[in-house]
Order: C-alpha cells, then structure tokens, then sequence
C-alpha cells in the first residue's frame, strides 16, 4: 500500500511513470529483509557444527533454534546419568544355594544378543557353563512385566524335566513365589537395604516343571526365591556441575527410570536433583496426580520411578500443557511414541535403538547427561546470538526504509536505487 501511495505520489510531482515504479520498488526492497532467511540458515548451520563438537548429533536443523528454550529434561537414569556399566556388587542366596549358583541362574534368563548392560554384567559374572543347557523357550523382558524368563533342559538331564528360571523386578519376582519357600517379607526389606545404597537391584527365582506342568506358556507360580543380585553403576564424571548448571539456569531436570525407586533416589541425591532430598513417586502415582490435576505438580517431583512407556508420553504430554518446552531423553523401542511427541528429543547414540534414533532431533553419540546440559547451553547462546542479529538487520533497514519513502515523498531526486540496497544488504 505504501508503495502504491508512494508511486502515485511521485506521478502527480510530475516525475514520470518510470521514475514512480522504481521508487515504488525502491521502498520494496528496503522494507523486505531478504537477509532474514540468509543469516538464520547460517546461524542453524553453526548450530549443528558448534552440537557436533559437543557429542550431539543434529537430525532435524529447525531444533537447534528450538532447543535453547526447553525448560525441563526428562532423562533415563542408566548409562546417561550413571556409566551404564555394571557389575555385579554384592550375590544374596537363600539357605541352602552358593552365590555362584544364584548368578548360573541369573544367567540362564540373560542374552548376550540383546546388549543390555544388565545381561552382560550377569554373563560376565557367571562365567561359560560347563555344559550349555537346551533352551526350550523364552519369554523376554518387558515394561508391563518387568521379567525375563527362560525354560531350560540341563544337557544330558532327564528330558522329562524342564526348569524355568526368572529374573526381574524384586517385587515382581517375590510375588511369584510360593508363600513360605522363602522369608518373602525378609528378602523385601534386603531389596530395600540393597537399593538405598544405589544398587540395581533385581531378583531370582526357579521353579521345575513336568512336561505336562508346561504347556507352552510362562509360567506364573510356584517358584521357588534363589536370591537377589545388586548391581552397581557409577554416576557419569560431571553430571553433578551439568545437573548444577541447569539448576542454575532454571531448568527443571526430571529423572524418569523403570528401576527400584530407593535405587532412583539413591543416585538422584548422589547427582544433586532437588533442592533438597529428592522427591519421588512411583509411576502409578503419577498417573494418579495426571488424573486428578492438569499439571500434576510435576515441577515438584525429582524422580519418577517404575515407570513404563505409557507413563513417559503422559508426563510429557501433561509437561507441554503445562507449558513447560520438554527435552526428552530414550534409547529403546517402547521410548519412540515420548521421543516423536517432542521436538527436543534425545536419542542414545551408542546404546540406543534404531527406531529411537530415527524418531529423536538429536543422537547423543556418548549417551551422557553433560551432552544434553551442553547442548541446550550451546541452543540458548545461538538464540540470544541470533536475536542480536536480527535486532542489527531491522536497525539497518529502518534508515533504508525511512530514507526510501520520505526523501521521494519531499518531492527531491532519489537517494539510491533497489540495485544500491541490494548491494548494502550482502555486504551487511
């Protein structure tokens, strides 16, 4: 419109038609920031340079921008706060077993294949058998379930015989078991001593079966408690000053696990979440807070413990209704519906799926919390970076705009041509 006004203003000074289109075009140029477009590709493209430097791989260039504004960090506990490599710290049997008999078991439900640092800390702790064992079946770990189990028939034992070994959560486990084949109340508060000193805690039970016991299916009684195995695993060098620094700069970091929830706390208070002691709840409960409140008070939790897939994408989701811009860290199969909901997503590099690769803007190459703190650290400094720039272009062009239509409007002869202004924006 005011270029119109403009043109039409010069014809009836009697300048001429030309003389009217070209300060109409003039003005044009002056006023639409062509560099607009130029400097924010540039400043996306260092972006994605200055996050490779810093472990982060970007996927999706429009996240670099986006990043610096999260506000909450929802990360896993194992292998990005702590190393991911465990070890086997402490064997507990019940009477009658040898802490070596309990870990052959433990490993009896283990696959090498699936590269789980839980599986090869218990290989690794078991050593090869002398004979493999035929295995008949096996039921792998899931969320909903939080065991494995495999159906086994010793080498050259009776085929008549099968045994049925299980490993997962204590309390999985326990109430699997028979009442009265173990002090089931005894080995709770052990499961609890045991993870309040940060240890992984998982237990093992047994159970022999018949071929006409077993019909194909897991079994899902009568087992017999073997022991528990802790595991430990170190926290990552540096996570307390990145937790600190994000403190620091506002942002809430949220620990989502599957583990024990004293083992959660245990490692929470050891990395420094919370202003004080850390604040918990088990996955159920959250549930139940999303239920009955909007937001949950999810900015007064620290850790949420036990949680399955499901309960990721609701805290996520109940976060951004909130307002809070989420990053979100996952390595597995069952993480890809929470990485897809956010656009500031984590994927583990080196432990991680190929779906949660794909799914997630970002792969950090070394699974490691500095990395996450890192990289919104580096997406707030290009942010605050591209702002200035763009403050510096919209300075430049309002004495172009200025001069561009009051000069022509006074009636004078123009001040430059939309060739001069193109050429004063490149050089800018």
């Amino acid at each position: 419109m005011l270029c119109a006004v403009l043109a039409w203003v010069r014809i009836v000074q009697g300048h001429g038609i030309v003389d009217a289109l070209v300060s109409a075009v003039t003005l044009a140029v002056a006023a639409l920031p062509e560099e607009f477009p130029v400097v924010f590709t540039f400043f996306l493209g260092v972006g994605v340079y200055r996050l490779a430097r810093r472990q982060a791989l970007v996927r999706r260039g429009v996240v670099v921008e986006s990043i610096g504004r999260v506000s909450t960090i929802c990360t896993d506990k194992t292998g990005t706060l702590t190393e991911g490599r465990l070890r086997v710290g402490h064997v507990q049997p019940v009477t009658g077993l040898e802490p070596h008999d309990v870990l052959r078991l433990a490993a009896l439900a283990s696959r090498e294949e699936t590269g789980d640092p839980l599986d090869r800390a218990l290989l690794d702790a078991a050593g090869a058998p002398a004979r493999a064992p035929q295995v008949v079946a096996t039921f792998p770990f899931t969320e909903d379930r939080k065991r494995e189990t495999v159906i086994v028939r010793a080498a050259g034992g009776v085929l008549a015989v099968t045994l049925a070994v299980t490993k997962g959560a204590p309390e999985t486990i326990v109430a699997l078991c028979a009442e009265g084949s173990a002090d089931l109340l005894q080995w709770r508060a052990q499961v609890e001593v045991l993870a309040r000193s940060g240890h992984k805690v998982i237990a093992v039970a047994r159970r022999e079966l018949t071929e006409s016991e077993w019909a194909g299916g897991e079994p899902d009684r009568g087992f017999r408690l073997a022991g528990l195995v802790a595991l430990e695993d170190p926290v990552r060098a540096g996570v307390p000053e990145a937790i600190a620094e994000c403190r620091a700069a506002g942002i809430h970091v949220l620990m989502v696990t599957g583990d024990h929830p004293a083992t959660a706390a245990a490692i929470a208070a050891e990395v420094g979440l919370g202003a004080g002691p850390p604040r918990v709840i088990l996955g159920a409960e959250l549930q139940e807070r999303l239920a009955s409140n909007a937001d949950g008070g999810l900015r007064d939790i620290d850790v949420v413990a036990r949680a399955v897939p499901g309960e990721k994408l609701a805290l996520v989701r109940a976060l951004q209704s909130a307002g809070e811009t989420v990053a979100f860290t996952g390595d597995g199969v069952n993480d890809v519906p929470a990485l897809q909901a956010v656009l500031g997503t984590e994927a583990m590099g080196e432990r991680g799926t190929r779906s949660a690769r794909e799914a997630a803007a970002i792969v950090l190459l070394d699974d490691n919390f500095r990395s996450i703190a890192g990289a919104i650290a580096e997406g707030r400094q290009l942010f605050a970076n591209l702002q200035l720039a763009f403050h510096y272009l919209l300075v430049v062009h309002i004495p172009l705009v200025v001069t561009a239509a009051l000069i022509p409007l006074l009636g004078y002869p123009l001040l430059y041509l939309p060739v001069h202004v193109i050429w004063l924006e490149l050089i800018i």
